[in-house]
């Protein structure tokens, strides 16, 4: 049972690399692990819990983190290297559902750093702006795959994610002290 579930999430990252996460259907996915696609209902109760799932299998490629910074700059990369992952990511953490513990760690790593008065909603704030760089970043690079951009068009904007990464890091440690 374990097995079909974890075949069904890999085949899901797959199609999602593939496709992209608005062709990241139940049928599609059945198709790819040889299943019927009621059969998916079998270990996720819809669509929003397979794409959690998902969300969870993308985080799990990342590296542990000591700074906040680390914690930026290695959920930036594990987004990246799957097609709408950051989409993904964005539809799944306002139900509550994927990225366990995501916004615990950016948290437990704040406390850590600052002496913040709500380090919940400093790092809400981390979060928002690395799903929102990394959405541009992830629309851009499409746009030059469908020839909306030209193929020298910048679509990785690494000094902007590092200048955005110390603004923000900056900003809470002068409202920490």
């Amino acid at each position: 049972m374990a097995d079909t579930r974890t075949a069904i999430v890999d085949a899901a990252v797959e199609i999602l690399d593939s496709y992209g996460l608005a062709d990241l259907s139940m049928r599609r996915v059945a198709d790819a692990v040889g299943i019927q696609a009621a059969s998916i209902y079998w270990h996720f109760a819809n669509k929003q819990e397979l794409l959690a799932g998902v969300a969870d299998q993308i985080l799990s490629e990342r590296q542990s983190s000591v700074t906040i910074s680390e914690w930026c700059f290695n959920l930036r990369r594990a987004l990246l290297r799957h097609r709408d992952a950051a989409d993904l990511l964005a539809a799944t953490l306002p139900v509550g559902l994927g990225a366990k513990g995501l916004l615990s760690e950016a948290i437990d790593l704040l406390e850590d750093e600052t002496s913040l008065p709500a380090p919940d909603s400093a790092a809400k704030a981390f979060l928002s702006f690395i799903l929102g760089h990394v959405g541009q970043e992830q629309a851009r690079q499409q746009a030059v795959q469908l020839s909306v951009l030209s193929k020298n068009s910048i679509t990785i904007d690494d000094s902007g994610f590092e200048s955005g990464v110390s603004l923000l890091v900056a900003g809470t440690a002068k409202l920490g002290v």
